[in-house]
């Protein structure tokens, strides 16, 4: 079974892999990939063994063809259809986040319950009433939804997400959310993360 933390650098990897192709680059090394991303040479041949035979031994990994290979074990060719839940502070800042689209995913909608906002267009994707959800879900094919409300809501959302179909949630709520096993989910507490910054530091300030 291939651990977590793997498939958490995949997208590291096709994240560098990205931007040599935009410098030009055709053949990386291990060595070289690790240097960019500041993991071990046999970590990432280790990685990429996991998904089969890549690159040339004494030649290294083609880019564009490694590139291309990570993007598929990733699914992003699948261009997975999402929806944003909330038009707060954050759920605005991800609904004009570009790098979605670069990625191929494609912002469809966006849902609120706040009448000033129904109607709007952001980054292309209109808001529409909660209301709507089931409908917009499936109208648009919608793969995935983000939650980006606050925490009160949270697990109604969710609930109203799973009811409309969609497959697989990106959580920024702070709690705890229950759906069936057969939603993904992928929880995004941005406390969490600050929290563990804090730890580490303070443990510097403590020496």
């Amino acid at each position: 079974m291939i651990s977590k933390a793997t498939i958490d650098r995949l997208p590291l990897y096709f994240r560098a892999l990205r931007l040599m192709q935009r410098e030009e680059v055709e053949i990386v090394s291990s060595e070289e990939l690790g240097k960019r991303l500041g993991i071990t040479p046999e970590q990432i041949r280790k990685d990429l063994a996991s998904f089969g035979q890549f690159g040339k031994k004494g030649v290294g990994y083609y880019v564009r063809e490694l590139l291309r290979n990570i993007g598929d074990i990733l699914g992003l060719h699948y261009n997975w259809n999402f929806a944003i839940v909330g038009v707060g502070h954050l759920g605005w800042a991800l609904s004009n986040y570009r790098n979605f689209t670069s990625l191929g995913f494609n912002f469809a909608a966006i849902f609120d319950v706040d009448p000033d906002k129904i109607g709007l267009h952001i980054n292309g994707a209109q808001v529409f009433h909660v209301n709507e959800m089931e409908k917009i879900v499936r109208e648009k094919n919608i793969h995935i939804g983000i939650i980006a409300v606050p925490e009160a809501h949270a697990q109604a959302v969710a609930d109203k997400l799973v009811a409309s179909g969609i497959r697989g949630i990106w959580n920024f709520a702070p709690r705890k959310i229950t759906v069936p096993n057969s939603v993904y989910i992928i929880n995004e507490d941005l406390s969490v993360g600050l929290s563990s910054l804090s730890y580490y530091l303070s443990r510097r300030i403590t020496k």
